[in-house]
């Protein structure tokens, strides 16, 4: 099947970076969960959930993405983010998994493939960063994506990427995975409407 939008796509979306962070900071006493699996990355790759499989209680199953969960459920540290709550309100469409994900200085995930994560299998993931720097590389099928802070991203992730933080100070990105429903379909239409080199 011949995807319907590109492995990266500027959303129509624009978010408040500072508050962004704020709502970040606030909730980030309650600690940084290291991501479960370790075999992806070097260093240091952490996760907040915001949203996780209904009914679990610990930190590591709030943060996986199960593709067969039927049923999600806020985190209780989504109460403490007004701005993180407001920002989830913007997506017209059922919200499954949503964590803040942070990747330190030095450390790098290696390139690998989240299977049925793209708009043709259903589900989008939205990466929208809160904090990041110039010495942050994505590659999406081997080529570079600069994101800046604040913006909102659709990224086919069942295809190979990989990134590497070589700045010094964090990289935070608000990961959202969503059900694919007509909203979705209409806002994608609309980036793919505004690329540079298509007619508006």
């Amino acid at each position: 099947m011949t995807p319907r939008f590109p492995d990266r796509l500027l959303l129509p979306l624009a978010f408040d970076p500072a508050r962004l962070a704020a709502d970040m900071d606030a909730i980030s006493s309650g600690g940084w969960v290291a991501h479960f699996v370790q075999q992806n990355y070097d260093g240091d790759w952490s996760v907040i959930p915001l949203r996780g499989p209904a009914g679990a209680r610990h930190p590591v199953q709030m943060i996986y993405s199960d593709p067969t969960c039927p049923d999600y459920a806020d985190t209780p540290l989504l109460a403490a983010a007004p701005y993180l709550r407001d920002v989830l309100g913007r997506f017209a469409c059922p919200l499954q998994a949503v964590r803040l994900m942070r990747l330190s200085p030095g450390s790098l995930i290696k390139e690998h493939r989240d299977l049925d994560l793209a708009f043709e299998d259903g589900t989008v993931r939205i990466h929208i960063p809160v904090t990041t720097n110039d010495g942050v590389d994505f590659r999406l099928n081997g080529s570079r994506c600069a994101m800046e802070a604040g913006s909102a991203w659709y990224l086919r992730l069942s295809d190979p990427h990989k990134v590497a933080n070589r700045g010094d100070s964090d990289r935070v990105h608000l990961v959202i995975d969503a059900t694919v429903n007509d909203w979705v379909r209409d806002l994608f239409e609309r980036a793919l409407a505004t690329e540079p080199g298509r007619a508006a």
